[in-house]
């Protein structure tokens, strides 16, 4: 399991985001304050509040793989 903060600038970082996660097989939320959602769902981080940074949870193989990917998003 592998956890990291993110921050969706725009709407098409969540496309980004949500087009790369639905190529891996794990579990992946996010987090954002009190409120949880499935990562694969864009419904779902639209709901969050992306003014701020979000936690991802991501639980299956490739954690590195996927990292890589996401780069981009993430912050410290």
């Amino acid at each position: 399991m592998v956890s990291v903060n993110i921050r969706l600038k725009e709407i098409n970082d969540v496309y980004k985001l949500v087009n790369i996660l639905v190529g891996f097989d794990g579990d992946v939320d996010l987090e954002s304050g009190r409120y949880k959602v499935d990562g694969k769902s864009i419904l779902g981080i639209f709901s969050l509040d992306l003014r701020q940074p979000i936690k991802l949870t991501y639980a299956g193989d490739k954690a590195d793989e996927l990292l890589a990917q996401i780069s981009s998003l993430v912050v410290e």
